[in-house]
């Protein structure tokens, strides 16, 4: 029995799926959007503590990474929705496994870029600082807690890092798909392909 026919009529990829093969303009400018945006903040909250404290430099490039984190947060919702009402180009041409673990890394690449921004907005709302969108002052829910904006600052750092996992197991994939002579699955997210 084929790898398609054991999957069932409805899996990606079978006769009867009717997406298209690439990715829309819209899901690919928010891929790309959003993509660098989150290299650009994991490279800049790595710097920006590392940045003497007390000093002018260390508050612009934390308001700056407050910011971004927030614009990224609601690029992540208005993303999640449009995959919820589009749904992704199929994992043609991929075993079960294969494309098991694409969408497992997918999923979990969503679901830590909704909770990264949220658990580093709360941990600020926690602190002295606060919370500001490019200058408009956010309110904080509720009075400084050192305690309670730790666990968050915990739970912001360990999210940075498992991104990073998950950007490389991402990278990884489309390299071997790459290697493999594969490049139409790298082409269908690229927003100049048509």
């Amino acid at each position: 029995m084929s790898d398609a026919g054991s999957r069932g009529a409805d899996w990606p990829g079978t006769a009867q799926d009717d997406r298209p093969l690439r990715y829309g303009g819209v899901a690919a400018g928010l891929h790309w959007l959003v993509a660098f945006l989150v290299l650009f903040m994991l490279a800049l909250g790595f710097y920006m503590v590392e940045v003497p404290r007390q000093t002018p430099m260390r508050g612009t490039l934390f308001n700056l990474h407050k910011s971004i984190g927030l614009l990224v947060l609601a690029l992540m919702i208005f993303r999640s929705l449009w995959r919820l009402a589009h749904r992704p180009p199929p994992l043609t041409g991929m075993s079960a496994f294969n494309a098991g673990l694409a969408t497992a890394v997918h999923f979990l690449l969503y679901a830590l870029l909704l909770a990264q921004p949220i658990a580093g907005y709360v941990a600020s709302s926690l602190g002295q600082y606060g919370v500001a969108f490019f200058g408009l002052e956010l309110p904080n829910w509720t009075e400084p807690d050192p305690a309670l904006r730790e666990i968050f600052l915990t739970a912001h750092r360990i999210v940075a890092r498992l991104i990073v996992v998950l950007i490389l197991l991402h990278l990884a994939g489309t390299m071997i798909h790459l290697l493999q002579g594969r490049s139409d699955l790298v082409r269908r997210i690229l927003p100049w392909e048509k």
